[in-house]
């Protein structure tokens, strides 16, 4: 009976490791598509009321309800945006109700890189944290670099005097 016992185990660990991934995967789709439908609060709905979501911008680091704010004209519009996974990582440890991901998506600004943490509540898997950068080639970067150098240095004399 023990030499049955142990593999059913294991297998059951499997299905619950892939169910789980499957249950995130499916809240990151549904809030992608939620962008692209402008559904309101569909799209928030996937979020903790505590989330943080930083955007591609170095200012960009919005409380939840700043990023509400600042996403409602998009969405009234009946176009927010509209991002397509291309590829992700989802990682969940046993002992914990976080998992973190990281995924590469199809955007309007090319090829950006997504990651986050999601927290499981009695309602289901919810975005904590979110961070969504442009994907820049290494062979690039020293072109990106000049491009951006005035803004960079602009805003880290700002942030270094402490008046942000």
């Amino acid at each position: 009976m023990q030499k049955l016992l142990i593999p059913v185990l294991i297998v059951l660990s499997f299905f619950g490791y892939g169910q789980e991934h499957t249950e995130i995967d499916n809240v990151l789709n549904d809030w992608h598509k939620a962008a692209a439908d402008a559904n309101f609060d569909v799209y928030f709905g996937h979020m903790t009321d505590d989330a943080i979501f930083i955007g591609t911008d170095p200012t960009e680091n919005w409380s939840y309800n700043d990023f509400k704010a600042f996403s409602k004209p998009y969405f009234d519009r009946g176009k927010a945006w509209s991002f397509s996974t291309l590829e992700r990582n989802i990682f969940t440890k046993s002992d914990t109700n976080l998992a973190w991901f990281d995924e590469l998506l199809d955007t309007q600004m090319g090829i950006c890189r997504g990651s986050g943490v999601l927290l499981k509540t009695p309602n289901g898997w919810k975005i904590k944290h979110y961070v969504l950068s442009i994907a820049i080639p290494n062979e690039n970067v020293k072109e990106i670099t000049a491009l951006k150098e005035k803004f960079d240095t602009d805003l880290m004399a700002k942030l270094r005097s402490g008046k942000n």
